[in-house]
């Protein structure tokens, strides 16, 4: 149980960042931090800005970034749906990795690229992307990255006619993402037999130590086909409603920009803002002494990441030696 969850990867870091921020711990108690760290990982926050080599530790991490990335963001694809002739809303590859580096500053570009590919079908990295479409492309490429490396390799050996059955699953370390030679979908005479593809990923998906989609869907999908390309594999994946709710990530297709819960939240902010902006200059002494006190609900966090911590020193450090030069 504790190997399947992970749950050493979690207590490693839980101690790395205790370490880390003794001196604000100390303020709060070890048992205040460890509760807050593991609420954090049960309700998927632990992730916010965070190195890329932790966020794709484990797939539980995986699953609260893509969960984190739509709920941030699901309002720019609201507005492209409801002004779709507006191009503005429709977004670059390179647009939609500044988006993912505003969660996870070193989050690579390679796999922007591939989830992009998936969408485009072809290098031109520079085309427009409906929300919807990157965000179901990008689930795939990112939480099945290590599968879909093995896919490729498995599709170039039957292109080849040579024997799938030696096509070696990675075992290196999932933050180090070989860059793949895109399998040439240009003629649509190509691609391979669809029941022989899937005999090799159902082999694949037996032996992989990684994150796999469940065989019977995949079955289902290829056996509608009797060939199949490599990014028409891809991009069935990424549209299998099936394979969506399996992994249990992103809501429906139909679904995706609702989220009550966050809406709810976003109100409570806006009620708040408006509330402190009732009382002006001309308020009377005796109204403002007739309205509640506000209370900050806000409580410092006992942890912060590391990469955070060190640019509030640098910045801190800048500032003294600028006043210092001023004042002399």
């Amino acid at each position: 149980f504790a190997a399947q969850r992970h749950v050493l990867t979690y207590m490693e870091d839980a101690v790395s960042q205790l370490l880390e921020n003794r001196e604000d711990v100390s303020q709060y108690g070890i048992a205040r931090f460890f509760t807050e760290y593991f609420n954090s990982v049960r309700q998927g926050t632990h992730i916010l800005f965070r190195e890329f080599s932790f966020v794709q530790a484990t797939p539980h991490n995986r699953a609260s970034f893509l969960r984190t990335f739509w709920r941030c963001f699901r309002t720019v694809g609201k507005n492209g749906g409801k002004y779709s002739s507006i191009c503005c809303y429709l977004l670059t590859a390179q647009e939609y990795h500044c988006l993912l580096q505003l969660l996870c500053p070193d989050f690579p570009m390679e796999l922007t690229q591939k989830a992009a590919r998936i969408v485009l079908m072809d290098d031109a990295m520079d085309c427009l992307m409906s929300f919807s479409d990157f965000l179901f492309a990008f689930q795939i490429q990112f939480y099945y990255s290590e599968f879909l490396e093995s896919v490729a390799a498995i599709y170039q050996d039957l292109l080849a006619g040579k024997n799938p059955n030696t096509v070696i699953v990675p075992t290196s370390s999932s933050g180090q993402h070989r860059q793949r030679q895109p399998p040439n979908d240009c003629n649509p005479l190509e691609g391979v037999e669809a029941s022989l593809f899937y005999q090799c990923l159902e082999s694949l998906c037996d032996r992989s130590k990684y994150s796999c989609p469940p065989s019977a869907l995949v079955k289902e999908m290829l056996s509608s086909a009797q060939r199949m390309t490599f990014y028409g594999f891809l991009m069935a994946l990424a549209k299998d409603q099936g394979i969506n709710r399996a992994l249990g990530a992103l809501p429906d297709k139909g679904d995706l920009f609702l989220d009550p819960a966050m809406d709810q939240e976003l109100e409570k902010l806006v009620a708040q803002v408006s509330g402190l902006s009732v009382s002006g200059p001309a308020s009377s002494s005796a109204d403002t002494a007739n309205m509640p006190v506000r209370n900050s609900p806000r409580i410092n966090s006992p942890w912060k990441p590391l990469h955070h911590r060190r640019k509030m020193d640098a910045e801190s450090e800048g500032s003294n030696e600028e006043t210092d030069s001023s004042e002399n």
